[in-house]
């Protein structure tokens, strides 16, 4: 139907004989001509059709998101417009077609509609130039991310949808099987353990584009299903994998957004990060570190700060903000309740007005508490400057981190204190497991098939509090794009795993009998990574929610306006599948 995209258009085509197809974006009837902006997926151009021309007749019915075809022939702008690609040249029209008629639209390109509105009409959301944009920025991506892995010998494996429920099974969807009444399939929360058998069958490097599942509460970065770039290789080291898909990103970068990411990446451990930074995944464009004082301040006379000083799970941290001694109270009480939602108990500070005043240049609720040396001592540590604000947070270790962690963030975003530009790191050592309080045991902080650092069975079991893993994240800008580790890859240590989960041996084996027989029969050292293809198209079409680069997105509760799914089914289809449905309490 067309000879030419709309975007296309330049110059060099001046004089030749065009047929477009598009929607017309804006129709402007000045009487004696009619414009139209003709718009496709690959950008906009101008559209003329004069009195003289029987294109005339039919533009000036033209109304807005029309689907048009028009023929003419492409001619020099007289008013060269320099916010469009095509804004040097203009399309004189000979005729224009009206494919289609549009309804009065529920929005228009110029607005910007409130997100249930733009997922109740995502196909035409979809069609306003900044997604087609930040969609095609996610194609380019996959594309290169493809290229780079076939070229590299990996290959391209697709493992089950429909497979076996997890321990962790609340958070699986979970599927009716017809044909064995009362069993259930489950979708995969991601292809682990078919691609740690792939390693056993001797593929030696794997990788997928694989749509996973989980259900789970949402944010922004969070989606009941998702993409992600799945790779397993056998016969590695950690350091082996760490340094192809460094290499990788640094290459997809450079390709799809024509920048050039640091060579090496920087490496911190998980205690390490979560010391400077109260995070596993730092923003290193944040220039602002958590700095310990509890060995300052255990004698003190503020109690909040002895209790936790000199608690063996405890911490007392400071916060230096360069310029947030102008930061008014009402502001200060803000980033308290920011800090609230992540488990802090209040938030201390200390306004640095004059340092050559000595405790009078100090405007703090909690200064009286301290005596000169203390005072002058945390000042040092903190390297504190006049017209700074130092916060201070005190409580048990992870929650310290967690708090004071979120309140660096906020109040970098707030008083602009991001750099511009792009931070990799990797974050490496991660913790084999955490414990839970309320379950009373432990809980995989990957997931249960990842390595720990010793080799001896009696060694993990001994000191499972402390153990490190093989595990390690690929953080960008704050966020993490990537994680992985070097798995499991003999029975003994996978089922000792297991049994410090609280896993019975049982349960493991109705659950996992696959894996662990498989592991018997030679299986190779092997490990992996996967990476958030949502997160890093974001990220690169600098948008903040993965909502805006996955084309039919889920609602923050999980629904889909456009289909209004999930819906309820009819009760033979029930039947059918033996389910019966419980009302909610």
């Amino acid at each position: 139907m067309r000879s030419h995209f709309c975007g296309q258009l330049n110059e060099s085509f001046i004089g030749q004989r065009v047929t477009l197809c598009g929607w017309a974006d804006v129709s402007r009837n000045l009487g004696g001509v009619c414009f139209i902006d003709l718009r496709d997926h690959e950008g906009i151009v101008q559209v003329v059709a004069e009195p003289d021309n029987p294109a005339y007749a039919v533009a000036a019915d033209v109304g807005y998101e029309y689907c048009l075809k028009v023929t003419g022939t492409v001619r020099a702008r007289h008013s060269v417009n320099s916010k469009i690609a095509t804004g040097a040249v203009e399309v004189v029209a000979e005729s224009i077609e009206i494919l289609n008629t549009a309804a009065t639209l529920p929005f228009y390109n110029h607005e910007n509609p409130g997100e249930d509105i733009r997922l109740r009409y995502r196909y035409l959301d979809l069609r306003r130039p900044e997604m087609q944009r930040t969609m095609r920025t996610r194609t380019a991506l996959v594309q290169a991310l493809r290229r780079h892995l076939d070229a590299a010998g990996f290959q391209d494996i697709e493992t089950p949808i429909l497979t076996k429920a997890t321990p962790e099974g609340a958070r699986d969807y979970l599927v009716p099987s017809r044909v064995h009444p009362g069993e259930f399939f489950a979708l995969p929360q991601s292809p682990q353990l078919f691609k740690q058998l792939l390693m056993m069958a001797g593929m030696d490097r794997y990788y997928q584009i694989a749509r996973c599942f989980r259900d789970e509460d949402l944010r922004a970065d969070r989606q009941p299903e998702f993409t992600q770039l799945d790779m397993e290789f056998a016969f590695v080291t950690e350091q082996d994998i760490q340094d192809f898909v460094e290499g990788m990103i640094r290459g997809i970068f450079r390709e799809v957004q024509g920048v050039e990411l640091a060579d090496p990446f920087p490496r911190m451990t998980y205690a390490e990060a979560m010391r400077r930074y109260g995070s596993d995944k730092p923003d290193l464009r944040i220039a602002l570190e958590l700095v310990d004082v509890a060995e300052l301040v255990k004698h003190s006379e503020f109690k909040v700060f002895t209790d936790w000083a000199g608690h063996a799970d405890g911490r007392v941290a400071a916060l230096r903000v360069p310029g947030g001694a102008s930061l008014s109270r009402k502001q200060i009480d803000d980033l308290a309740a920011h800090c609230a939602k992540y488990g802090a108990k209040g938030l201390a500070w200390m306004k640095v007005e004059d340092l050559t005043k000595g405790r009078d240049g100090i405007a703090s609720p909690i200064a009286k508490f301290l005596d000169d040396a203390t005072l002058q001592a945390v000042l040092a540590a903190a390297g504190a400057k006049e017209g700074d604000i130092l916060f201070f947070g005190a409580g048990p270790y992870k929650t310290v981190c967690d708090f004071m962690g979120a309140l660096r963030l906020k109040v970098a975003k707030d008083l602009d204190l991001v750099a511009e530009g792009w931070a990799p790191l990797w974050v490496t050592d991660f913790p084999m497991f955490e414990w839970d309080e309320e379950a009373q045991r432990y809980v995989a902080l990957h997931h249960p098939f990842t390595a720990p650092k010793v080799d001896d069975v009696d060694d993990l079991v001994a000191n499972a509090r402390t153990a490190v893993s093989r595990g390690y994240d690929m953080v960008l800008n704050g966020n993490e794009i990537g994680g992985g580790s070097v798995r499991i890859h003999r029975t003994a240590m996978q089922s000792t795993v297991f049994d410090l989960l609280g896993i019975s041996k049982d349960e493991a084996q109705a659950k996992f009998g696959f894996l662990l027989e498989a592991l018997q029969y030679g299986a190779p050292p092997h490990g992996g990574i996967a990476f958030g293809i949502d997160r890093i198209a974001a990220l690169m079409a600098g948008t903040e929610s993965i909502r805006d680069v996955i084309a039919f997105p889920k609602t923050a509760s999980a629904q889909c306006l456009l289909t209004s799914a999930p819906s309820p089914i009819p009760d033979v289809q029930l039947a059918e599948l033996h389910v019966k449905v419980r009302e909610p309490e």
